[in-house]
């Protein structure tokens, strides 16, 4: 008598389909995700934030003048300048080493990148970092 030796292969078939059903989801809701309002940033060579540092407080200065903060309630809608002030230094109140960021319109007036900038000093931020988008090489 022969004895019958058990199979020890493992189906990976279940797998695979899990796995392309998870793609197809992350695909549909990645463009869902995006954070942040549309500012066409000027270009300026300028070293990327540290990966370890805490996620930076944004504001977005749009080309009319608007500011956006990326820690409101709803940061796709305008943000009053009280507002603003109140809020930036509620954060850094509880995470002071915390870094603060303005995203200005290439197209706008300085005079709005400026202004931001002042209610930022009203906020009693000691440092501020402008985002840019990086250079194109030739």
């Amino acid at each position: 008598m022969k004895k019958r030796r058990s199979v020890s292969e493992i189906n990976v078939v279940p797998y695979i389909d899990v796995m392309l059903v998870l793609l197809i989801i992350f695909m549909v809701t990645a463009p869902l995700l995006k954070q942040g309002v549309d500012v066409d940033l000027p270009t300026a060579p300028a070293n990327p934030l540290d990966a370890e540092s805490p996620e930076p407080i944004v504001i977005s200065v749009d080309s009319k003048g608007l500011m956006y903060l990326n820690i409101a309630l709803n940061p796709d809608a305008g943000i009053s300048a009280e507002s603003l002030v109140k809020q930036v230094k509620a954060a850094l109140a509880r995470e002071p080493k915390r870094p603060v960021m303005v995203r200005g319109d290439a197209n706008g007036p300085y005079q709005n990148v400026v202004g931001t900038l002042v209610l930022l000093q009203q906020a009693n931020v000691g440092s501020v970092g402008l985002v840019t988008e990086p250079e194109a090489k030739p």
